[in-house]
C-alpha cells in the first residue's frame, strides 16, 4: 500500500516518535510511505526518519488556528494526495486531523485512519471544547479507522460521539523498551546534577517532558518547595524538547529558595540514562493520551508521582509502582514526593513494582504490526 501519515510539526514529543517509528516499520515492510509534516521540526527527530520514507513538507500545516493558513494548508494536502493517490491517509494531532481527513474525502482516499493520541477537547475552555468536539464529529463521518493509544482515549471518543465503537482499535504508543532497561550511563551526572566530587549522590526527581505550557513545568516548581522544605538536597531534572527558559519558568526558578536545585536540560539524548539516575518520575499535565514517559520510568524500574488522567490507570497501579494524585493539586503530588524521599523502605518498595511492571503491551514492534493490521482489514473490507 501507499500510506501517507500527516502531522502538524515533528518534534522530540511522544506522538512524532510514534509516527516515525511506524513509518518506518511500515517502509521496511514493503510499504510505501510519505510523512507529511508542517514547517515546524526539530533536527533530531528528522534524524529519526529512514530513508525509505519520503518527507514532504506542508508549511501552512501549523498548530494555531487561521482561516488564511488553514485553507492553504486544506489546498497543498488536497492537491498532494490527488497526486499521490494513497491507498491509506493516516493522520494524526487535531488540526492535521481534521484538515488532513477533510481534503482525504475531498479526493476520495478510500481508507482515512485517525490516531488518537490526545483528546482535544480536555484541558480546555467549554468553548474550546464545543468547537473542537463539534469538528471531531464532522470528520468522524469520514473517518474508516481510529487508533487510540489507551481503551481510555477510545471510550472518551465513543462517549463523545465521535465514531462508532466498532471503527476505533486500542494500539498502545510503542517504544524501544531495552533503551530504559539497560540504559546507556551518564557519564557527567556530577555536572548534570550541579554537586561536586566528593558529594553523595543527591535524591533526583525526575520530570521527562517537553516544555509546553499542559505539562505544567513552572507550576510545578513551585509546589517543589514542599520537597526542598523536606529534603534541602534534593534536585528536580526537567529534560524534555522546546525552551526550558520560558519567561513562567526562569520567574518560577527565580522565586525558588534554591533555585540551583532546579536543573534544566532541554532536549536529552539519553533519557534512559536519566531515568537510571533518578529516584522518582513525575509527570502532572493536564491532558494526555496515555504518556509514554510513564511507561518509561516503569520500565526503567523508576516509580512515578503522575496526575490522575485519563488512561492512566492503565500502566500505574497506586501504591505498587507508583502513586496517581489528584490532578487539580500539585501540592498534594509534592508532599507525596517528599514523603517517598523520607520513606527509603516504601520507594524501595515502589521501585521494585516497577521492575515487575509488564511494559511489553507498548514495544516498539506490537505497535507497528497492530497499526498495519488496522490497514490490512480496512483493505479487506473495501475488497469485500
Amino acid at each position: 500500500m501507499l500510506i501517507a501519515h500527516i502531522t502538524t510539526r515533528l518534534i522530540n514529543g511522544g506522538a512524532d516518535e510514534n509516527i516515525v517509528a511506524c513509518s518506518n516499520w511500515s517502509a521496511v515492510n514493503g510499504h510505501e510511505v510519505v510523512l507529511v509534516h508542517g514547517r515546524e521540526t526539530q533536527p533530531e527527530i528528522l534524524a529519526k526518519v529512514s530513508p525509505g520514507v519520503r518527507l514532504r513538507e506542508v508549511p501552512a500545516l501549523v498548530r494555531r488556528v487561521s482561516p488564511r493558513t488553514d485553507a492553504a494548508a486544506l489546498l497543498a494536502l488536497r492537491r498532494l494526495f490527488a497526486a499521490l493517490k494513497p491507498d491509506v491517509v493516516h493522520t494524526h494531532t487535531s488540526k492535521a486531523g481534521i484538515l488532513g481527513r477533510f481534503a482525504a474525502r475531498q479526493v476520495r482516499v478510500p481508507r482515512i485512519v485517525h490516531g488518537v493520541h490526545i483528546a482535544p477537547f480536555l484541558g480546555v475552555s467549554p468553548v474550546e471544547a464545543q468547537i473542537y468536539l463539534a469538528a471531531e464529529r464532522i470528520v468522524a463521518a469520514w473517518t474508516h479507522a481510529f487508533v487510540d493509544v489507551s481503551e481510555a482515549m477510545k471510550r472518551l471518543y465513543v462517549e463523545a460521539r465521535i465514531g462508532p465503537e466498532d471503527r476505533h482499535h486500542v494500539v498502545r504508543s510503542g517504544m524501544d523498551l531495552s533503551a530504559f532497561r539497560q540504559p546507556r550511563p551518564i557519564v557527567d551526572w556530577r555536572r548534570l546534577l550541579g554537586i561536586g566530587e566528593a558529594e553523595p549522590k543527591p535524591p533526583v526527581v525526575l520530570m521527562l517532558a517537553a516544555f509546553e505550557p499542559r505539562k505544567r513545568h513552572a507550576e510545578f516548581i513551585r509546589a517543589f518547595e514542599a520537597v526542598l522544605s523536606a529534603v534541602p538536597s534534593a534536585r528536580l531534572v526537567l529534560a524534555g524538547g522546546g525552551d526550558p527558559h520560558h519567561p513562567s519558568i526562569e520567574a518560577a526558578v527565580a522565586q525558588s529558595t534554591r533555585p540551583e536545585n532546579i536543573r534544566r536540560l532541554g532536549f536529552h539524548a539519553n533519557p534512559g540514562g536519566l531515568i537510571a539516575l533518578a529516584d522518582i518520575g513525575v509527570l502532572c499535565s493536564t491532558n494526555e493520551g496515555l504518556p509514554r514517559v510513564v511507561i518509561q520510568y516503569l520500565a526503567g524500574g523508576l516509580p512515578v508521582v503522575v496526575s490522575d488522567m485519563p488512561g492512566i490507570a492503565e500502566a500505574v497501579a497506586h501504591d505498587r509502582n507508583g502513586l496517581i494524585t489528584d490532578a487539580n493539586d500539585l501540592s498534594g503530588s509534592a508532599n507525596a514526593i517528599a514523603s517517598l524521599l523520607l520513606d527509603r523502605g516504601r520507594l524501595a518498595a515502589l521501585s521494585a513494582g516497577a521492575w515487575q511492571t509488564d511494559v511489553s503491551p507498548w514495544s516498539i514492534d506490537r505497535m507497528c504490526r497492530n497499526n498495519d493490521s488496522v490497514y490490512t482489514r480496512l483493505a479487506h473490507a473495501t475488497v469485500h
